[in-house]
Order: structure tokens, then C-alpha cells, then sequence
């Protein structure tokens, strides 16, 4: 656990928990830290608290041998991070710069952390739409909360952004069935897996691939890019500056699923990697989208209606009516939270 030292506390406020969390996200996730580096400076030290405090969240679970209380140890940490009384730890300080600046609800943090609760009691899939619902609480939550970080609250941009996640997720499945069969877990739909033939629970005590569960991976990775394609008609609706740093996510991240399937859908005993001269030449590409101009064809499924898993999500996040904050109004505001996060170091 990362916590706050008398040096720390002499720097100037949020300096030592950027560079703690940089630190996280560099070793987290590379094809997040990659596309975070498109992210303008004022969202890049925002979006690094954030994801800081979900992957400290995920590992605190993870390394547990009493995950349920690990879980609610963390809703005590959120209970302090809403009281304006964040603990020690630099992601728990660092998250509340970003609640407060942000304005983000506390039911997206509850809703993250209760798909890290269905990981610990093994939830089970029946369904895509149950798998989506999973996605959209340890993943579409993410997305929902990196959109109003970027000062973007409108219902069908969120929607967009909660898909986005939501798509990453299955990505992410997709890729790890192998690895997750080894620590006894399932994602792929139990649905989807009979329909082939597959017994869910005799698979997993005897995980092998063949053409069957080709199938269903190949099924799960289409499902993906269904979902990145709606996800893209949101990047438009963001900020100019913010775009290429999500585009990139969204073209490295289905990369990994393209770059499976080409490699023959084998996630059991292979692990897909995306080289990264592959990476950046996705994030070369990605620039284009700040010059996507309103009323472009791809931003034609904008107004989609939201998959149904993140409709929660989107009720609870969605403000069309918030009038954007002037340049003046905003540099006010961070020179408040300045002052408040002192005032604790100094306390």
C-alpha cells in the first residue's frame, strides 16, 4: 500500500500522488499508458488518479485471502473519500481531487466495486446480456467516470463512453479464457458454450481448445467490435484535444481482439499481444479523429439509445443540463481544491 511520506506532504499539492499513480498505470496497463499519453495535460493527471485508485481497488482484491472484507474495507475508503477525508494513501487522495473536481457520483464507484464482487463469489454468465452487465460495472463505469473527467455529461456521449468499456472488457475476456480457467473462472456465456456442445463446468475442469470454443471467442471478439463501432460515434462529442487519446484506446484495444483471430482464436494456451510498433502506429492513425467535424458519418449512431446494462449507469452521470464552465470559472475552481487539499496536508 502506497501511502504519503513527511517529503511527500513539503512538495506541492497532488505532485506526489501524480507521480505515484504514473507510476501505476505505467506497469498496469501499457496499452493504457499509451494511449493516456494523447490525453492533454489537464485530463492526463485527472484520468491517472482515476485509474490509479481501480487498479489499487482490483489488487487489493486480488491479493486478499479475505477478499469480501477486502471489499468492504473499500467502501469504508469511498465512505471517506465522499466525506472529504480521504485516508493516506496517495490513490484515495488523489481520487478525491478527482470526485470533487469532477463531480463524480458515488453510485459509479459502488457499481465498480460490486462487479469486483462478483468476481470474488464467481458470478455466473449465462447470457451476453449478463456478461454485458458485468462489463458494464467493472469496465463501463470507467468509461462513464473518464468522460465526465473530461467535462463531457451528456446522456448519449456517456452511453458511447459506457459502451466503450463495456466492448474493452469482452476484449479482455476474449483474450484471457486460458488464464482465467486457471484461477476457476468462466466468462464466456454459458449459453453460448452449449450451444457448441461445451459442458461450462466440465470444460473448466479440463480447459483445452478447439474448434468449438473457437467459435464462441470468435463470437465474443464480433460482439466486441460491434460495440466499438457504436463506441466510435461518441468521440466526435468530446472535446477536441481529448479524442485522439480515446480513439487510440478504442483502435489499440481491438487490435488485441483482430490480432486473436488472426493468430487462431487460441486464448487457452497463448497469451495475444499487440507489438508496439503495431501500438503506435494505431496511435499515429488515432490523431485523425480531432478533425472529425459534428454531423460526420461516423458520428451517425451518436444518438443510439444505450445498451441496456449501462442504462444505470448513463441515468446516473447524465447532466444535458450543466452549462459548461468557462476558462476563468474552471482555473478558480482547481485554485480551491488547492487550497482545501493543503489545508489537510496541513492538518
Amino acid at each position: 500500500m502506497i501511502t504519503a511520506t513527511p517529503t511527500d506532504s513539503a512538495r506541492r499539492p497532488g505532485d506526489a500522488e501524480l507521480m505515484a499513480c504514473r507510476e501505476l498505470m505505467r506497469g498496469g496497463s501499457k496499452s493504457f499508458f499509451t494511449a493516456s499519453m494523447l490525453l492533454p495535460s489537464r485530463v492526463r493527471g485527472l484520468a491517472t488518479g482515476l485509474y490509479a485508485f481501480c487498479r489499487v481497488a482490483d489488487d487489493a482484491i486480488d491479493g486478499s485471502t479475505e477478499p469480501g472484507r477486502a471489499i468492504a474495507q473499500l467502501h469504508e475508503r469511498l465512505d471517506a473519500v465522499y466525506a472529504d477525508r480521504p485516508g493516506p494513501e496517495l490513490a484515495d487522495r488523489a481520487l478525491a481531487c478527482v470526485v470533487e473536481r469532477c463531480a463524480i457520483p458515488r453510485l459509479l464507484l459502488d457499481a465498480l466495486l460490486e462487479g469486483f464482487e462478483w468476481d470474488v463469489r464467481g458470478h455466473h454468465y449465462e447470457t451476453i446480456e449478463d456478461l454485458h452487465a458485468y462489463g458494464a460495472r467493472v469496465a463501463g463505469t470507467v468509461g462513464a467516470m473518464m468522460a465526465l473527467v473530461m467535462e463531457t455529461r451528456s446522456a448519449p456521449a456517456l452511453a458511447r463512453a459506457c459502451e466503450l468499456g463495456v466492448a474493452m472488457q469482452l476484449t479482455n475476456i476474449a483474450r484471457d479464457v486460458g488464464e482465467d480457467a486457471g484461477l476457476g473462472r468462466v466468462y464466456l456465456p454459458a449459453q453460448w458454450l452449449r450451444a457448441e456442445g461445451i459442458d461450462p463446468e466440465a470444460w473448466l475442469a479440463r480447459p483445452v481448445f478447439d474448434e468449438r470454443l473457437a467459435r464462441v471467442v470468435r463470437r465474443l471478439i464480433d460482439e466486441a467490435e460491434r460495440l466499438y463501432e457504436r463506441a466510435e460515434c461518441g468521440v466526435p462529442a468530446l472535446p477536441r484535444d481529448c479524442r485522439p487519446g480515446i480513439q487510440a484506446a478504442r483502435l489499440v484495444y481491438g487490435e488485441i481482439g483482430q490480432s486473436l483471430a488472426r493468430a487462431g482464436l487460441d486464448s487457452v494456451n497463448h497469451r495475444t499481444v499487440v507489438p508496439r510498433s503495431r501500438q503506435l502506429a494505431l496511435v499515429a492513425r488515432s490523431l485523425l479523429a480531432s478533425l472529425v467535424p459534428p454531423g460526420h458519418p461516423m458520428t451517425a449512431g451518436g444518438a443510439l439509445p444505450p445498451l441496456p446494462a449501462v442504462r444505470f449507469l448513463v441515468d446516473a452521470a447524465a447532466d444535458d443540463q450543466l452549462p459548461a464552465r468557462t476558462f476563468y470559472q474552471r482555473t478558480v475552481r482547481v485554485l480551491e481544491l488547492l487550497q482545501r487539499q493543503a489545508q489537510r496536508e496541513m492538518a
